[in-house]
């Protein structure tokens, strides 16, 4: 029967790497800043519809790593491979290849619902259990909403 190797002898160069590894804060942020400012130049140069569906992932040796929204996408960067490798070494980065790889953008954020504001009936009932209540701080809480409801509706233009 074998012995298993120890994790760290399988550990392959791709994936994850330990944190001990990654260097210092300062060092991921000043890398972080070189490859949106390389994103920047390379995209700019791009026809627009393209420059909107791909991102700048890496530079990886002499690779550079785009993402494509799509495979449709992805391929027309391809096309335009020569291009992007003439940008990149006007610009002083040295890459031979352009990589692509298919990953849906992630979806935008949904706008965050606008709170209505409580009727003056609403207020009335926050009032009157606010009453109910033995306990001074749920009386105040009450209370406060309701005049939230009060201040929302005198803002509120009035009709005559």
């Amino acid at each position: 029967m074998q012995r298993a190797a120890p994790a760290t002898s399988r550990r392959s160069s791709n994936g994850p790497k330990p944190l001990a590894d990654c260097g210092s804060f300062a060092t991921l942020a000043r890398k972080a800043d070189a490859l949106e400012a390389l994103d920047r130049a390379l995209r700019q140069t791009l026809p627009s519809p393209l420059r909107e569906q791909v991102r700048f992932a890496n530079l990886r040796n002499d690779r550079l790593v785009f993402l494509a929204s799509s495979p449709a996408w992805a391929s027309r960067l391809r096309l335009m491979q020569t291009h992007i490798l003439a940008t990149a070494h006007a610009i002083g980065t040295s890459a031979s290849s352009v990589t692509v790889k298919v990953a849906p953008q992630p979806p935008a954020a949904p706008a965050p619902d606008r709170s209505k504001p409580l009727s003056l009936a609403a207020a009335a009932h926050l009032r009157a259990a606010a009453a109910s209540f033995t306990d001074p701080e749920m009386r105040v809480l009450f209370l406060e909403l309701a005049s939230l409801a009060e201040t929302t509706d005198s803002a509120l233009p009035q009709s005559d």
